[in-house]
C-alpha cells in the first residue's frame, strides 16, 4: 500500500476500482439532482479528531498509539506544522471547509490570557493557509469543557470566575470566525448539566445559560458574525443530566429564553443515538421546528454506551439522512463534519485518508440513494395518502382552526365502527432496500 507521502489529491474511480486511495461513489464534480455533490454534502474535516487526536481513549490516557507532533517540539511549531498538515490533507481528499475548537488549533498558556494570545497567532497563520488553499472555515467553537475550571461547567458554572473566563474564550472565537469568515459558530455543552441537585441551582444554571448566549448572539452580531449560532444537543457525557440532552430539550430552553431567531441545530449522529433516538428523529425534529442547521457526521457503536466517534460507513443511515436534507432544502450555512476519528489500532496517516474515504463514499452512496427514492416517489405517496382525511370534511377544519370540541364531539358521537388503516411499515422497508439496492 502507499505511503501518505506519495498519495496526491484522491481521484473519482468509480465502484468497480481496486485502488485504495479513490472514491468509488463521491465523483464531487457530478450534478445530481441540480447541484454537484460537493454542493450537497459541503464536506468538512474536524481538527480536533483528525490533526490532534493520537488513538487515545478513555482507557489509554497518556499512551498514543499515534504521534502528531510532526517531528517538532515546541507547542507553537507544532500547532504550526499541525496547520500545514490540516491543509494539504484537505487538499489530498478535496474536502473545502474544516471546524476547530479553539484549544484544537493553539497551544494552551499558562493563563486566560496567554493563551487567547496564542490562538489569535494561530488564527493568523490559518488565515493565510486559507487564502493558499482555497479552505473555508465551516464553523469554531470553544473548548469550554476539558479544562479542571470548567469540571462544574462554564456557562452554569457556580463560579462567576469560570463564567467570565468561557465569556473570554467564546469572545475570541467569534473574532476569529468573522476574521476567517465561518458562517456557524457551535455551542457544545459538554459541562453544561449536573450531577446531582443536591449541590445544583438548577433555575440559576439555566438563566446563566440563557443570559451567556444571549451576550454570546449579540456580540457575534455587533462585529458583523451573519452566520448561524448552532447547540449542538449531547446526552449522558460527560455530564449525567445535561441541559443540551436533545433536539426537543434543546428547542425548549431556547424557546423560553426567546432565542430560537438566531439558534439553530448542529446534529450528531452519535449523539442521537445516546439520546435513545435514531439519527433521522433529530434531524426532522430539527427540520420541523425551523432549526436544522448542520451535521457531524460520524457513527456510534450500538453495543457501547459512550460516544465512540466512528466514521459513518453505514449506507442505511446515510441515506435516512441525506433523505432529511433534501427534504428541508439542502444546507444554507452548514454542512457535513466529519466528528470522527480512526480505531486505535488504524494509526497511521494512510488510515486517516481511508477513513475519509469511506465515510466520504458512504455519504455519496447516501445521497445518490435518497434522490432516487424522491424520484420513486412511492413512500412519499404513501405518506400523503395516509393523512388524506384532514384534506377535506372534518379533518381539514381541524387544520384551519375552523372546529370545536363541542363540533368534534358531536361528530364522533354520530360515528360508526373506527378503523386506521395499516401503516404497512414492512412495505414501505421493502421499498426503501429495494431502491437503496438497485
Amino acid at each position: 500500500m502507499k505511503k501518505y507521502e506519495e498519495i496526491g489529491k484522491i481521484p473519482f474511480e468509480g465502484k468497480d476500482s481496486r485502488e485504495p486511495f479513490s472514491f468509488k461513489y463521491y465523483n464531487p464534480e457530478e450534478l445530481i439532482a441540480g447541484k454537484s455533490m460537493k454542493e450537497h454534502l459541503k464536506f468538512a474535516l474536524s481538527y480536533w479528531h483528525t490533526i490532534d487526536g493520537e488513538g487515545v481513549d478513555m482507557f489509554s490516557i497518556g499512551n498514543p498509539s499515534m504521534d502528531k507532533s510532526f517531528n517538532k517540539t515546541e507547542p507553537m511549531e507544532i500547532f504550526k506544522a499541525k496547520a500545514d498538515f490540516a491543509f494539504e490533507l484537505m487538499d489530498k481528499l478535496g474536502i473545502e471547509y474544516y471546524c476547530f475548537h479553539d484549544t484544537d488549533v493553539a497551544p494552551e498558556g499558562k493563563t486566560v490570557k496567554e493563551s487567547i494570545d496564542n490562538f489569535k497567532v494561530m488564527v493568523d497563520y490559518i488565515y493565510d493557509l486559507q487564502i493558499k488553499h482555497g479552505k473555508k472555515l465551516l464553523w469554531a467553537t470553544a473548548n469550554n469543557f476539558s479544562n479542571k475550571k470548567f469540571m462544574a461547567g462554564a456557562a452554569t458554572s457556580c463560579s462567576a470566575d469560570v463564567f467570565a473566563v468561557a465569556a473570554a474564550k467564546v469572545k475570541a472565537c467569534l473574532d476569529a470566525t468573522v476574521k476567517l469568515g465561518g458562517m456557524g459558530y457551535v455551542f457544545w455543552g459538554g459541562r453544561e448539566g449536573y450531577e446531582t441537585l443536591l449541590n445544583t441551582d438548577v433555575a440559576l444554571e439555566l438563566d446563566n445559560m440563557a443570559r451567556f448566549l444571549t451576550m454570546a448572539r449579540d456580540y457575534g452580531r455587533k462585529i458583523g458574525f451573519k452566520g448561524d449560532f448552532y447547540i449542538e444537543p449531547k446526552p449522558k457525557e460527560p455530564t449525567k443530566h445535561q441541559y443540551d440532552f436533545d433536539t426537543a430539550t434543546c428547542l425548549n430552553f431556547l424557546r423560553k429564553y426567546n432565542l430560537t431567531g438566531d439558534f439553530k441545530m448542529n446534529i450528531e449522529a452519535n449523539h442521537a443515538t445516546l439520546a435513545g433516538h435514531t439519527f433521522q428523529h433529530e434531524l426532522r425534529m430539527a427540520a420541523v421546528n425551523d432549526a436544522f442547521g448542520s451535521i457531524d457526521a460520524n457513527q456510534g457503536d450500538m453495543l457501547l454506551g459512550w460516544d465512540t466517534d466512528q466514521f459513518p460507513t453505514n449506507v442505511y443511515d446515510t441515506t435516512l439522512c441525506m433523505l432529511e436534507v433534501l427534504k428541508v432544502g439542502g444546507f444554507t450555512n452548514g454542512g457535513l463534519n466529519f466528528d470522527a476519528k480512526t480505531r486505535r489500532p488504524s494509526n497511521t496517516l494512510e488510515d486517516i485518508l481511508l477513513a475519509y474515504i469511506a465515510g466520504m463514499d458512504s455519504f455519496a452512496l447516501g445521497l445518490r440513494a435518497a434522490v432516487k427514492l424522491g424520484e420513486d416517489g412511492r413512500i412519499d405517496a404513501f405518506v400523503d395518502n395516509r393523512y388524506r382525511s384532514f384534506r377535506d370534511g372534518i379533518g381539514k377544519k381541524i387544520v384551519d382552526g375552523k372546529t370545536s370540541f363541542e363540533e368534534l364531539s358531536d361528530y364522533a358521537q354520530k360515528l360508526g365502527d373506527v378503523s386506521v388503516e395499516s401503516g404497512r411499515q414492512e412495505y414501505l422497508e421493502t421499498i426503501f432496500n429495494n431502491v437503496l439496492l438497485s
